[in-house]
Order: structure tokens, then sequence, then C-alpha cells
């Protein structure tokens, strides 16, 4: 089994596509090295944010093989997850062959599933698939929350290493965090506006819609929240909390694909159902990163 440090930012990456909706897989690998040259712990490609429920399971497999193939020292997370166990499993195994380091495993969607099958899903991709693994709790798009006891029972398997925190509720993940402090599980935020708090919980650091736009100060908060300076993970959390809101005013990942597009990124076209980004909340974003950039080079001025 792979030996990977779940401490840091793990940006989600976007899948960007061509006008004919066609994966552009050059683009895809210029992002995946801007990402790793901006000192990242990690990169989950086909997540969420890759907009994988549109990709078909080889271009979901296609995705990982180009961001295995551009990285050079940073482990890749891929996002294998699905409702069908059968489908999920067969998704990990072709992963797992792509190059992956490690699997990103959302909870089963729409058939909500209760504990003992949550538990089971899980349970199955562990035993067959020996690479590290993310149980992603996600309720707010699944359906059904993943409890805190599954979670405590889950982490008692080896392969099982790490939590993505994405229910929003601050308490739920204290209790996640208390429960699995014996296995070692490494809890990571799947909020960036939470990415302080669960850090100060005793969380590792960060999968990252934000870390896509702003990979350096992500990475800065993270640091400095892990190695105990609050005083400048505070100032940087704050300065980062209007991009962290406006990433999320509509569908994730239509704004962040608008911001990186903003910053000169190529971050492609959206697949339909997505739609593109409203205007006002374009404007919106194009002032956030403009006060962002302006903020940067008065920290550059000063530190000369």
């Amino acid at each position: 089994m792979t030996d990977i440090d779940f401490t840091g930012v793990f940006p989600a990456m976007t899948t960007p596509f061509d006008q004919d909706g066609a994966i552009d897989h050059e683009t895809l690998a210029a992002d995946a090295r801007r990402l790793e040259s901006a000192g990242v712990a990690g990169l989950v490609p086909a997540g969420s944010t890759g907009e994988s429920a549109t990709l078909t399971h080889d271009e979901h497999i296609e995705v990982v093989e180009t961001v295995v193939e551009a990285v050079d020292d940073v482990p890749v997370v891929a996002g294998s997850g699905s409702n069908s166990t059968r489908e999920a499993l067969n998704l990990s195994r072709r992963a797992a062959d792509a190059g992956a380091d490690a699997l990103l495993l959302i909870s089963p969607y729409y058939n909500k599933p209760e504990q003992a099958g949550l538990y089971e899903h899980f349970r199955t991709i562990a035993d067959e698939v020996d690479l590290p693994q993310i149980v992603y709790n996600v309720p707010s798009r699944t359906g059904q929350n993943v409890e805190p006891e599954t979670v405590a029972e889950l982490a008692t398997h080896e392969n099982v290493r790490a939590y993505k925190a994405a229910s929003g509720d601050v308490a739920q993940i204290s209790e996640v965090i208390e429960y699995t402090r014996e296995e070692d599980l490494a809890v990571l935020s799947g909020d960036d506006a939470l990415t302080l708090p669960v850090c100060s919980l005793g969380g590792r650091g960060v999968i990252s819609v934000a870390g896509n736009v702003e990979p350096e100060r992500t990475v800065e908060l993270v640091d400095a929240a892990l190695e105990g300076d609050l005083e400048r993970a505070r100032e940087l959390h704050y300065e980062l909390s209007p991009l962290f809101r406006q990433l999320f005013v509509e569908t994730n990942p239509i704004p962040v694909k608008a911001a990186m597009a903003i910053r000169g990124h190529n971050s492609g076209a959206l697949r339909p159902p997505l739609t593109e980004i409203e205007p006002e909340n374009r404007e919106d974003l194009e002032r956030i990163l403009a006060e962002l950039d302006e903020s940067a080079a008065a920290e550059a001025t000063e530190a000369v």
C-alpha cells in the first residue's frame, strides 16, 4: 500500500472541456503542473469539482491517467466513488491500474442506504483495492449522512486513511476526530470556509476548491494553522473568505471555472446541464480577485 501523508492542501481539480465537450488533456496536464509548482500536498482529479457525474467511465480513467503522467512529486487521489458498490469497485480498480496513489470515495448518492449499507460499501472497496482511501461525506449532494460512529468503525480498516468532511456541521466533524484519534484518521475539511476551524480541532488540511484559484495562499493558511500560528491563519482566512463564499454562489464548479478563467487559467467549458455563471456573479468574482491581487502585491512590496 502506498504511504501518503494526508496533510495539507489537496485541490479538487476541475476538468477542462473544449467547446465540443471533449476533455482538453493538454490543459488538464498544464493545470496539474501549475498546482504542483504552487506547493500543494496532492491533487484530486475526477471528483465533484471535476464534473465526474458527466464523465463516462473511460473518460474518468483518462483524466486520472493524464494527471498521474503530468506530475512528478505529489500524490494523485482519484475520485472513484459511485452510488453502486459494484461500479465504485470497478472504477477504483481501474484508477489503481491508472497509477492513482489513493482514492476519494463519495458516499452512495440518491439511493440513500442505511448506515449498515454505507459501512459495507466502503468496507468492500477497502478490502478489494489496496490503496489508501478517503471516505467522502457530503450529504447536501448525496442525501444521506455518514454518521460519526460509522466513520469510526471504518477507520479501523488499514486502507481507510482519511475522511473528507463536507457536511458543514463542525460539531459532527469534531465527533469524527474524537472517535478516530486512536486510528489516526486524517480528517480533511471539504469546505474551504471551514478549513481553519477543522484544523483547530485536529484536522490535517483541506480538499479545496479555492486551491485551484489561490493555491499559494491556501497552502499558507493551512501551514500556519497546523504550525500554531493562529494570528496569520486567521488573517488569511478572513482575506480569503469573500472568495470562499463566492465560489459557492452558484453550483460548484460553475464559479471556480469562471474564477480560473479570470485569472488567465484555461478552465474550459462546462458540461450540460451546468450553465455559465450569471454576469452579476462573475462581476463580483472579478472584484474579489482584483482585491486579492492588490493585497498580494502590497504584501510583496512590504517584504522587499
